[in-house]
Order: C-alpha cells, then structure tokens, then sequence
C-alpha cells in the first residue's frame, strides 16, 4: 500500500468515527429527552463526552487527511467544486456541532447542581431545544458532506 493509500484509509476511518459520534448524540438525545434521574443525566454526560472527543478525532482527521488527499490523488485538486462544497459543510457541521455540546454541555451542568442541591429534576428539563437544533443542523451538513464525498458531483 501506497502512503496514499493509507491516508485515504485514515480519512475513512476519521469519517466512520464522525457518523458514529453523530448516531451517538441523538441516542443520547432521544434517551435523556424525558429523563428525571440526576445522576442518570450525568452518567449521559459522561458517555456524551467520550463522543466529544471521537467527534473530535473525526472532524479534524477528515479534514487533516481530506486536504491532503487533494493534494496527493492526480485528477483532484483542492479548488474542484465538490471538494469546496465539502470544506464548507464541514465548517458548518463542526460550528454547529460545537454549538450543541456546549448547549449539552449547560444541561449537564444544571443536572450536577440539582444533584449537589439535592433536588429532583422535572420532566423534560434536561432538553435543550437550541441544542437539538443545531445537532440537526450539523447532521444534515455531516449528511451532505459524506453525499458529497461519495459521488462527488461535478467530478
């Protein structure tokens, strides 16, 4: 296998870990969405967490090993629309994703108040309207990029 070759594997696997996160993140959405268990929120939190830091990896891995494929394949070059295209929703599904764990991010705060206050939460109070909408929004530019990706119109 050729150095691009394995790049080309790295940007997979960096993308697989993206989708993977994402699919995370709405579990943890749908399962919290009428929670009232304290400490379940927070043990959430921390699963939520963990898909922080894979998303991570995935976003800076696609974009790191994305960039330098198109550089390093002949018939691909970094200004060809469709690759453009993927920059962009890359830009918006990383800005709006990071958007939504930091309004996740409040929740799980306001779940380790209520425990260190010793109240119970109520029904629905660990939603966050504007988080789920900026994790739709990210999942449909993730949705668009990989479309993009795969049968790269234009090309």
């Amino acid at each position: 296998m050729s150095l691009t070759d394995w790049i080309l594997v790295l940007h997979v696997l960096s993308a697989f870990a993206l989708v993977a996160s994402m699919v995370l993140f709405w579990t943890l959405v749908v399962a919290t969405r009428k929670l009232t268990d304290v400490d379940a929120r927070i043990t959430y939190g921390r699963v939520g967490d963990l898909g922080g830091r894979i998303i991570g990896v995935g976003f800076f891995g696609t974009i790191i090993f994305g960039i330098w494929l198109a550089f390093a394949k002949d018939g691909y070059a970094i200004w060809d629309a469709w690759i453009i295209a993927a920059i962009i929703l890359w830009a918006i599904g990383g800005a709006t994703g990071g958007r939504a764990g930091a309004e996740y991010q409040k929740v799980l705060e306001h779940a380790q108040e209520l425990k260190a206050a010793g109240r119970p939460a109520q029904p629905g109070e660990f939603r966050s309207s504007s988080g789920e909408l900026m994790l739709a929004i990210s999942s449909l530019a993730i949705l668009l990029l990989l479309i993009d990706m795969i049968w790269k119109p234009g090309a």
